[in-house]
């Protein structure tokens, strides 16, 4: 069992930057995949980064690819979310995610096995 927790997220203005930060309970956090998704108003869940249980690879969706980076610290069992020129279609409700199988980079929602209550990220115009 893996308890997630989101923070960091707030208002900011456009072309500013964030960093989300995910704390994770249990003793495993090193054995999980991670992953950062985000849900606007009105849309469905997308897949916005995912780190692998080294840190040693990392993937992204092509709309935050150059401008996110995803980290972890596994001796802080914490994933981060390093968001740098924000845009205000960025503005979304954040959650970080933990999947079980090492063996893949996931960016299906559904195939996750733990999630955060996820934190809001507004970014103004």
């Amino acid at each position: 069992q893996v308890q997630l927790v989101e923070s960091g997220g707030g208002l900011v203005q456009a072309g500013g930057s964030l960093r989300l930060s995910c704390a994770a309970s249990g003793r495993t956090f090193s054995s999980y995949t991670m992953g950062w998704f985000r849900q606007a108003p009105g849309k469905e869940r997308e897949f916005v980064a995912a780190i692998s249980w080294s840190g040693r690879t990392t993937y992204y969706a092509d709309s935050v690819k150059g401008r996110f980076t995803i980290s972890r610290d596994n001796a802080k069992n914490t994933v981060y979310l390093q968001m740098n020129s924000l845009k205000p279609e960025d503005t979304a409700v954040y959650y970080c995610a933990a999947d079980s199988d090492q063996a893949r980079l996931e960016t299906r929602a559904h195939e996750y096995d733990y999630w955060g209550q996820g934190t809001q990220v507004p970014v103004s115009s």
